[in-house]
């Protein structure tokens, strides 16, 4: 093979690694809108947004955790139980939106602390003080309503019925829309994602604790040996991560009224699948902000895409899964070929 056969074929490849991704994506989306009907109408892409929202706030947490090189597997657990404690303090203990969104926030960014702790303190790894994690509120989430859905006027264990209500300035956070374009096409939630993801891509690319958690990652020992408090950067990052599951939960209950249990059950899947995706977008091969934002826009589209053409159900995670992997190996392989061919 001459040089310039090869360094055409090395251009190639670089496309393929920088654009494939995206290209994908835009052929899903021409895809759906010919063979689903009403995929291309505003209100389709209302709904992709809304499922898009949560995901994605819920994947930049994940994405933070992966930076430095762990990993969090408790977010779907803490997003559901963000969901039921507000549910609890408006709608049981009679709290306003304030209080209940402040302890929130306070609780997932304790359990992220605690992750952390136990990680970094204890050397549990992480995917299995994640998943102790999850396991545990999962479990704890449902004793104080003894494993029933919080909603207004509800029964409660003692035979009293509750008297507290969702405010309307917390139900806004997830049902009001923006006028943009159409009217009341923006959900709420989708502003959130936006600034949530400039933030965090912010924080990794551009100041110097973003780049020090890349360090860790990529590798700890030499990170530490330069003065860096590899303990301190993790732990924020799985504070990071569960602030923002929270979020995901607070979004969530505001968007149904209720405090439902089996509602957040694929949170995790999806929000990990977009993270993961991430890797694949721009050829970036490593966890990042804007990546992990464009695979919960995928995750969404494929999903939504799916519903419409009435595939059903219970195929829709092994076409995710399928995709998914297809972009991993695809990146990675190429990113590999083209680091061997250099």
């Amino acid at each position: 093979m001459s040089d310039h056969d090869r360094q055409s074929r090395g251009v190639m490849i670089d496309l393929a690694i920088r654009y494939g991704f995206l290209c994908l994506l835009l052929g899903m989306i021409v895809f759906f809108s010919i063979f689903a009907d009403g995929f291309a109408g505003p209100r389709s892409a209302v709904f992709i947004f809304q499922s898009v929202a949560i995901t994605g706030i819920l994947a930049l947490g994940v994405t933070c955790t992966l930076v430095v090189g762990g990993f969090d597997l408790s977010i779907g657990s803490v997003a559901t139980s963000s969901m039921m404690l507000s549910a609890y303090m408006m709608v049981i203990l009679e709290q306003s939106a304030f209080v209940t969104i402040v302890a929130c926030l306070l609780m997932g960014a304790f359990i992220g602390l605690v992750n952390g702790l136990m990680i970094v303190k204890t050397k549990v790894p992480d995917l299995l003080a994640t998943l102790g994690m999850m396991f545990l509120l999962l479990g704890l989430q449902r004793i104080p309503t003894e494993g029933r859905s919080i909603a207004t006027g509800m029964t409660l264990p003692d035979g009293s019925t509750a008297e507290g209500t969702f405010s309307s300035f917390f139900l806004s956070m997830g049902r009001h829309r923006f006028d943009f374009v159409l009217e009341d096409l923006i959900p709420v939630s989708v502003v959130f994602l936006i600034v949530i993801g400039i933030l965090v891509w912010v924080f990794l690319e551009l100041t110097r604790h973003g780049r020090l958690m890349y360090a860790i990652g990529s590798n700890e020992r030499a990170a530490s040996l330069t003065g860096t408090n590899v303990n301190r950067y993790k732990i924020m990052a799985y504070m990071i991560s569960g602030t923002l599951a929270s979020v995901g939960g607070l979004l969530l209950a505001a968007r149904l009224g209720r405090g439902d249990i089996a509602s957040g059950t694929n949170l995790l899947l999806d929000a990990v699948a977009a993270a993961l995706i991430g890797f694949a977008v721009l050829g970036a091969a490593k966890p990042n902000a804007f990546g992990t934002a464009m695979g919960a826009l995928f995750v969404g589209i494929l999903l939504q895409g799916l519903t419409m053409m009435n595939a059903p159900y219970y195929t829709q995670d092994f076409i995710k899964g399928f995709v998914l992997v297809i972009a991993l190996v695809f990146t990675f392989s190429l990113s590999a070929r083209r680091a061997g061919s250099h």
